[in-house]
């Protein structure tokens, strides 16, 4: 299966995933998700996405998307010493 073949199957799939867990409409998940280092990373060799189903990558997302919220709640919050 050529890239442009992959990525046309995968990713409509992802991004709807993406707007169901996070209630949000195709569009903002489509930006939220292209906007991604897990979108990033799907095309590099390297990482070992490219191939790997929908839910998976999906997964790689959620976890991404969990460690900046926890870093940047990290950072807001109150320091007490």
């Amino acid at each position: 299966m050529s890239k442009a073949l992959y990525n046309s199957t995968v990713i409509p799939v992802i991004i709807g995933l993406i707007a169901e867990k996070y209630g949000m409409t195709e569009f903002e998940a489509m930006e939220c998700f292209y906007t991604s280092e897990t979108a990033k990373s799907l095309n590099d060799p390297e990482t070992g996405l490219y191939g790997q189903s929908a839910l998976y990558i999906f997964s790689v997302y959620i976890d991404e998307v969990s460690q900046k919220s926890n870093k940047e709640m990290s950072e807001t919050a109150p320091k007490f010493v």
